[in-house]
């Protein structure tokens, strides 16, 4: 929560939002995740699984938000045109983020929760246990970008493998003096 409130410190959504149709297809994966979390931990919630919650809270930050998005996103984040519409895409993601998670958090960690709300609102008056769940834009071709995006990841864990391998043997350094290639069927 902490690195998507230090990247919209910059971003107001009034007048910096990009509509969802002009955002990086990975922006738009995220979002289609990050609903179908929404509606599992709402279910959840309705039937008092906290356990369930948590776990699923804790994957999503831990492997989908910080293992995979935001680390493929720092370099569009830091390194793009502060106006730009892939950083303000990008932007646009993080603030639905943000406005999701803080409302999921908030029925376990309020108080976390209300101080991540008084930043993310710049509102100290209001309170996110005031507030119904974040209703996230729609897009029309989720079950698609679902699909193609895990077919993706499952191709980047195999080759993270292969190059944390190649890193314990001291073939190379990081995964950025390396040169990978993908050939079909293997």
């Amino acid at each position: 929560l902490r690195f998507l409130l230090a990247n919209l410190a910059d971003f107001d959504v009034t007048k910096d939002a990009v509509p969802t149709e002009q955002w990086l297809e990975i922006d738009r994966y995220m979002l289609a995740h990050l609903r179908k979390l929404q509606d599992e931990i709402t279910g959840d919630y309705s039937r008092y699984e906290f356990h369930q919650v948590m776990q699923k809270l804790h994957h999503f930050c831990s492997e989908d938000l910080g293992g995979f998005y935001l680390d493929i996103l720092k370099d569009r984040l830091y390194t793009g045109a502060t106006a730009g519409v892939p950083r303000r895409a990008a932007q646009s993601a993080l603030y639905h983020i943000a406005h999701s998670l803080v409302r999921l958090f908030a029925p376990v960690l309020s108080f976390t929760s209300e101080e991540v709300w008084v930043n993310l609102t710049n509102n100290p008056a209001d309170s996110v246990l005031l507030h119904a769940w974040h209703e996230l834009p729609p897009q029309s071709d989720e079950a698609a970008l679902m699909q193609r995006w895990q077919q993706l990841r499952s191709i980047r864990s195999r080759v993270q493998k292969v190059l944390e391998e190649a890193r314990v043997k001291s073939e190379i350094g990081s995964s950025l003096a390396a040169e990978v290639t993908i050939q079909a069927g293997s």
